[in-house]
């Protein structure tokens, strides 16, 4: 007897695929065996050079650009992924900007309205707008990428891990009153991953020798998390492997916070 699939026909839908993390959670949907739908905003090459290395692996590839700031975007976007794979299995929310480190105190209301625009409202806009279909398709999942700073506060990293932590209890929200519909919701909280927004406030020089100490002293695994480990995490909360498993938060975040 063959094995269970690991989703349904149809495809991931992956807002941030063109980030350093976004790109490797596509990469491993991919191979696990969804075709992929990928969101992008200003990295039209990176879009376009993802694609064409998951459809040479043997999967669809479809690129869909989009604001997320822009609720009436998102929308059309949901729309055209699921006309072009006729059905969003899973929606993964990564987006977001390169966060700026400053403390909350420092933090200007511009910098807060941005990410709180970006990040919990993107987020919320994209959520509301999938249910309808994934409704209609007999269920599906989100899977939030969010912050292991919602474990331990990381100092002047409040721009990303506050929004995101808005971000958990919508997630909760949405577990609680979607189940009855088939539709889980989950989060992988995202540690210090060499990838991203990390390696570039690495080169900018934000995350120097001395910060670099003080947060391996907070880690059981004293390495860095590398991209393709967030995928995995992200693979198995939208699979059939964790089919009962909804309102929940994986850490994939080296020991961080215990």
């Amino acid at each position: 007897m063959s094995a269970e699939p690991m989703f349904p026909a149809g495809a991931v839908l992956i807002f941030g695929a063109t980030g350093g993390i976004g790109a490797a959670v596509a990469r491993e949907f991919a191979n696990a065996g969804s075709d992929v739908a990928i969101v992008w905003r200003s990295k039209e090459d990176a879009a376009k050079a993802l694609a064409a290395e998951i459809e040479a692996a043997g999967r669809k590839a479809t690129l869909h650009r989009c604001d997320v700031t822009d609720a009436a975007a998102l929308t059309t976007t949901i729309a055209d992924a699921a006309l072009a794979h006729g059905r969003v299995h899973t929606l993964v929310w990564g987006a977001g900007p390169l966060v700026e480190q400053v403390g909350l105190a420092e933090t200007t209301s511009d910098q807060w309205r941005a990410a709180i625009d970006v990040e919990v409202h993107g987020f919320f806009n994209a959520a509301q707008g999938v249910i309808p279909h994934m409704r209609a398709q007999g269920g599906g999942s989100l899977v939030h990428l969010g912050s292991a700073g919602d474990l331990r506060w990381p100092d002047k990293d409040g721009l990303s891990v506050a929004p995101k932590a808005a971000n958990e209890a919508l997630v909760k929200g949405f577990a609680r009153e979607e189940g009855r519909h088939g539709i889980r919701a989950n989060t992988v909280l995202v540690g210090v991953i060499e990838a991203g927004m990390f390696l570039e406030l690495s080169r900018q020089g934000v995350f120097d020798e001395a910060w670099t100490k003080e947060v391996h002293k907070n880690l059981a695994l004293k390495r860095w998390g590398q991209p393709e480990e967030i995928g995995h995490a992200a693979v198995f909360l939208a699979s059939s492997r964790a089919a009962y498993v909804t309102g929940q938060q994986i850490a994939v975040a080296g020991g961080y916070g215990i």
